[in-house]
């Protein structure tokens, strides 16, 4: 399989707004008292729609104009969020137009153990376009041995299979092993058939596991290997995407002590990478006990835990309208506010801070026009937009 090891990365990160793309932030809406946003989506129904979904258990719907009272689904009294946990996910049918088929990512508790929860939901005629909570189809389940690091994100590839992003598990320095172990679904990209059945032979490794395995994963029938994983060695893979104009695959990996990072997986891709963690963080040895030869593949962006920097959120290269920003990767910090955007120039990636926000963002999020919009946890979503000429 294909490997690269490119890596360019940051060294310094001043905290003042940097030249760059004239663009801004304009404010899209304001979230009601009790709802921490933590990601936007669009459902692909030509509605205009955008759906954000919030930590303790809703999604609500802005329909272009303003944001409705009513959730569009409101999963409360199952999620158990706090911390790292709660409703992390949300990912449309490529054919939720005909479907009404969505499918969410959320951490529950269950006799004082918790889990990892993959779901299907769906609309219906008789609900008049809203979700019906009790229309639940669990998909996948496994345990998580601590209440961190519990991934977020999940998306559909190009090739119609759903990728569910995990982390290693949780605690300082991966202390199982996780990540590096192809044996559970800890610290994985994971790629599955939500619309097939489990085959018999089939190694799955979900604690319940209602989907089919691609015929092209690439663990797929190795013994002692889940047949759901795609990549592996990610720390905490909280956000990433695809890029709609190539498919690329952009993973922000929060890292452990020093160093974030973004990995880049272009497509077409065989699937089977491994990210390094937690032998390195970053292009930097971390536990060299865990470094046994196998091949990595280097990060092609990194920064380090200075200027207030903690927690990479994971963006998108940029698709939208606004010709400023067109092929630039957006990402960001959690903690410090800072935005970056990092261009391509043949096998190199470069980035610049844009700016210091000030808000603690925890995610980005795109529209069906490509527009991108940045979720503050604190409560507000905004996007970004051309700046007004200069006088």
């Amino acid at each position: 399989m294909k490997r690269f090891l490119m890596v360019i990365f940051v060294l310094a990160v001043p905290l003042a707004v940097a030249d760059g793309p004239q663009v801004q932030l304009e404010p899209v809406t304001r979230m009601p008292e009790g709802a921490s946003p933590l990601a936007v989506r669009h459902a692909g129904d030509g509605s205009g729609r955008l759906f954000i979904v919030t930590q303790e258990g809703r999604i609500f719907i802005h329909d272009g104009q303003k944001l409705l009272a009513r959730p569009f689904l409101d999963t409360r009294s199952r999620v158990t969020s706090g911390g790292e946990k709660g409703l992390l996910g949300l990912a449309f049918s490529p054919d939720y137009r005909r479907d009404g088929r969505f499918y969410v990512n959320y951490t529950v508790r269950r006799n004082r153990r918790l889990y990892t929860r993959v779901s299907r939901f769906r609309v219906s005629a008789k609900s008049a376009g809203w979700a019906d909570p009790a229309m639940e189809e669990v998909l996948l389940e496994f345990e998580q041995p601590w209440g961190n690091h519990n991934g977020g994100d999940i998306h559909f590839g190009r090739d119609g299979y759903l990728y569910i992003g995990t982390g290693d598990g949780g605690a300082a320095g991966d202390p199982r092993d996780n990540a590096r172990n192809l044996g559970n679904l800890l610290g994985k990209l994971l790629r599955i058939d939500v619309l097939g059945e489990p085959s018999a032979g089939d190694e799955t490794c979900g604690r319940i596991a209602r989907y089919a395995i691609p015929g092209d994963n690439p663990f797929r029938n190795t013994r002692g290997s889940c047949d759901e994983i795609w990549a592996y060695g990610l720390r905490n893979p909280w956000r990433w995407s695809f890029d709609r104009v190539t498919g690329d695959l952009f993973i922000g990996d929060v890292g452990q002590n020093k160093w974030e990072e973004v990995d880049l997986q272009p497509a077409p891709d065989r699937g089977g990478s491994f990210y390094g963690w937690s032998c390195m963080e970053g292009t930097h040895r971390y536990d060299e006990s865990r470094c046994d030869g196998r091949a990595m593949v280097a990060p092609i962006l990194e920064y380090g835990h200075m200027g207030g920097n903690c927690s990479i959120t994971g963006g998108y290269r940029y698709r939208g309208p606004v010709k400023a920003l067109q092929g630039r990767y957006v990402f960001a910090d959690f903690c410090s506010g800072n935005i970056w955007f990092a261009r391509q120039s043949g096998r190199t990636w470069t980035s610049r801070l844009w700016r210091t926000t000030g808000l603690n963002i925890s995610s980005f999020g795109e529209d069906e026009q490509g527009n991108l919009y940045v979720v503050d946890l604190g409560g507000g979503v905004y996007k970004f937009v051309a700046a007004a000429d200069r006088k």
